[in-house]
């Protein structure tokens, strides 16, 4: 078990050895052993011990926060990867607008390639928005064509952005008419199937902020995602070319019934996913989830090797 997930009110979390402990109204109600684990994900009223969360880090165990009902992430990190040095060539990668140009637009290109890919395989079995599809494939076709012709990240963004307006054009008329989705739309949600899109994204940044963390690499410091105050661009880099993915698993989880319409609440702060819900969620997102880990692990190793291997090139020819 790589992920632990606690959504539950009125739970205190200890420390036993090597093991994390539940207690419930000074009830000892459960035990769980440290050494699978690899991060935590609480939402809900449970107290932790300071003494857990040092343990936790010292284990390379991340924990994740969710916070009201809106799900705000807060994250403590385990313990940084050892290597400055390649935190070094990721600060001089993203001082290099050449370079910078050059990792973003392969961040964009992969993301238009996944979401392509995913509409292209509902061509044959959705014949009612065949049309749709195939004009929204054209769509994105001709602007990975354009990704090398923009001249800054900019631009890219600029490009992604259109691209994803015209691809969820295409995500709605895939989507039940029972989840009134028409397109996308956050802060808040207004439909089930964005709630579940936003709660899903949600957990994916956090993964990999946690991800990129354990590569050695700033979690801030992004290329197709500049640096911003408070937001963690490297982890929105790294999680654009898997949204397709998200978007399909979250597309099926209704089409399978996994989840309904009727485990939502829709208030004027906007439609929530409800507890009993929430259950069926995690359960459906965690295989979904360590597949994702494993995209994200590999992504980030790729950067990894493209900013040092830049490095090393420009520290031989500042030693010639």
């Amino acid at each position: 078990m790589a992920t632990l997930y606690i959504d539950r009110k009125n739970v205190r979390l200890d420390l036993d050895a090597e093991a994390l402990v539940f207690y419930e109204n000074g009830e000892r109600i459960g035990t769980v052993p440290l050494g699978p684990l690899q991060r935590i994900i609480i939402r809900g009223g449970v107290t932790v011990e300071t003494s857990l969360l040092g343990k936790l880090g010292a284990n390379g165990i991340g924990v994740i926060l969710l916070s009201g009902r809106k799900a705000e992430p807060t994250l403590f990190m385990p313990r940084a990867h050892n290597d400055a040095a390649r935190r070094l060539a990721q600060y001089r990668a993203a001082c290099d607008p050449a370079r910078t140009l050059a990792i973003a637009g392969k961040i964009v290109a992969d993301k238009l390639t996944a979401q392509r890919a995913y509409l292209q395989s509902k061509v044959e079995s959705r014949l009612d928005c065949r049309y749709e599809l195939t004009r929204v494939i054209r769509s994105l076709t001709g602007m990975l064509g354009q990704i090398d012709s923009k001249p800054s990240p900019a631009e890219l963004r600029g490009l992604e952005g259109a691209a994803a307006n015209m691809y969820f054009t295409a995500y709605a008329a895939l989507a039940p008419e029972s989840l009134h989705f028409h397109g996308r739309n956050r802060r808040p949600p207004k439909d089930p199937l964005n709630a579940t899109l936003s709660l899903a994204y949600t957990l994916l940044h956090a993964e990999a902020t946690l991800a990129a963390h354990a590569a050695g690499l700033d979690p801030y410091i992004g290329f197709l995602h500049a640096p911003a105050f408070g937001r963690e661009s490297l982890a929105s880099d790294l999680i654009e070319p898997m949204r397709a993915d998200v978007d399909a698993w979250a597309m099926a989880l209704f089409n399978k019934q996994e989840l309904r319409a009727e485990a939502f609440s829709n208030t004027v702060d906007g439609c929530f996913l409800g507890k009993a819900g929430r259950e069926k969620f995690y359960r459906a997102w965690e295989p979904m989830a360590e597949n994702l880990r494993k995209k994200m692990e590999n992504q980030a190793k790729e950067i990894t090797r493209l900013i040092e291997a830049d490095g090393q090139k420009g520290e031989a020819a500042f030693a010639q």
